[in-house]
């Protein structure tokens, strides 16, 4: 199998998303090099995120997120690679890391549906996918939860929010999700995924229908959190 895998690999290459460097044989998907430079979401800081974006709006009952975003660096490279270049298997890869990461906490948050945050139709058409649902499908192998996409529904094309503030954020995502399908949603506890979280608006919209539609508890997760 070595063999073939190399044969493979020498017709077809498979590169490092992070630093752009061929993976070996023995390594997946990413490279362990750009695995060890990517700086960890620390206890405390998620505890601080968590005061900061979610407490006081009594949606989130709990949050996780795996990596810290830092611009030009490893994980920039990593996620653009998913979200813009169509490297669905870095998506799986990641929604695995994060499952192992976070394995202990299910024994808490009883989690039944794992829920992808949506992209806009329009949006979703351009790019050709949705890259959290690679990200869910690769965190639900991890902790057999089933992965859903067809509960949530982004009704409202919203602009670009990478240059907003908090405010902004809120205003520009407010009623732009919708319930397409409330079936089996009554006292569930859903964990909403996406890729990377910033101010947590989007998070928090989705996760008040969610509540509005008869949902238990929402909590929420992302391969990083970014500034």
């Amino acid at each position: 199998m070595n063999i073939l895998a190399e044969i493979f690999d020498f017709f077809l290459p498979r590169i490092c998303p992070g630093c752009g460097n061929k993976l070996t044989v023995a390594e997946r998907t990413i490279c362990p090099v750009c695995l060890n430079k990517i700086k960890l979401a620390r206890e405390e800081r998620l505890c601080r995120e968590y005061e900061r974006k979610f407490r006081a709006k009594k949606i989130i009952s709990g949050f996780t997120s795996l990596y810290v975003f830092e611009e030009g660096k490893e994980f920039q490279n990593i996620i653009h690679s998913l979200k813009y270049n169509g490297r669905f298997a870095v998506g799986v890869f990641l929604g695995k890391q994060l499952g192992n990461h976070i394995a202990n906490m299910m024994n808490e948050w009883h989690i039944d549906i794992i829920i992808p945050i949506p992209l806009h139709q329009l949006k979703k058409a351009e790019r050709g996918y949705n890259q959290s649902f690679y990200i869910a499908k690769g965190l639900g192998s991890v902790l057999n939860i089933p992965v859903k996409q067809n509960i949530v529904k982004r009704k409202r094309f919203t602009q670009s929010q990478t240059t907003m503030n908090l405010k902004e954020r809120e205003e520009n995502i407010r009623d732009a999700f919708l319930i397409r399908n409330s079936k089996g949603l009554s006292g569930k506890n859903i964990l909403l995924i996406d890729d990377v979280i910033t101010t947590g608006a989007t998070i928090s919209e989705c996760g008040r229908i969610l509540l509005e539609a008869g949902a238990s508890r929402i909590y929420a997760a992302s391969t990083a959190i970014a500034d």
